[in-house]
Parts: structure tokens; sequence; C-alpha cells
């Protein structure tokens, strides 16, 4: 295991992924839109470990060895597609999540801030990523 595999880092893990796609002349399949098809098959996949569990099987689903290993997988997988498609479509990650997570905060007020009870609140639901 090279250091790099044991303490990675974002721009390091999206190099790794282009040139493993690029040592394999992957890069002609690695469009935007089939990018995207790969990422939602992943995340399926994902879903279907947890599909029919109860919440409290949910929960606990990392302590059974095979099934975190499955979860572990699946997660890696849905990480790669995410960094190559914003790699193809130019987006810093990272960025983008720090700037979702400030737009949430504003449309999500911590209850009793904005001068109403229960703050303000639109069609999301709580814990929803929004639109």
């Amino acid at each position: 295991m090279t250091e790099e595999s044991e303490h990675p880092d974002l721009a390091g893990l999206q190099r790794r992924l282009a040139e493993f796609a690029a040592a394999r002349d992957w890069q002609p399949y690695h469009t935007p839109k089939n990018l995207v098809a790969a990422l939602s098959v992943e995340a399926s996949e994902l879903v279907e470990i947890f599909q029919w569990l109860t919440p409290e099987e949910s929960a606990g689903v990392m302590a059974n060895p095979e099934t975190a290993h499955r979860v572990r997988d699946e997660v890696a997988d849905v990480l790669a597609y995410l960094l190559q498609l914003c790699e193809v479509l130019g987006v810093d990650p990272l960025a983008a999540l720090a700037a979702k997570i400030d737009r949430n905060e504003r449309r999500f007020p911590v209850p009793g801030d904005s001068g109403e009870p229960g703050g303000s609140r639109d069609s999301a639901e709580p814990g929803e990523a929004g639109e």
C-alpha cells in the first residue's frame, strides 16, 4: 500500500482515477452522460444493500464484516464516478459542497434565529440537500 493510498487527498484520487482511465484508453467513454449514468447505477447498488432493512438494521449494517465490505465498495464506486464527473465538467466538488451548505444554512435557519417560531421553511424536508 502506498503512502498516497493510506492518506489520500481529493486531487490525488482524481489524478489516480484519470491515470487509470487513460492507461486503458477509457476517456472517450467518460462523457458526462455516461459518468452520470454509471453514478446512478452505483448509487442504486448502495441503496440495494439497505432496501429492505429496518431503520435499526440499517444503523448496524457496518457490524457485519461482509455487509460492511459491500458498503465500502459501493461508496467507493459512487465517489469514484462522482469525482470523475467533476473532473470532466471542471467542478470543484469541495467548493460546490461548501457553497451548497452556505445556501442551506440561509434556507433553513436555526429555529428561533429568524424571528419566527421554528425558523423559515420551504418545500424541502430537513436533511434534504435541496434543489
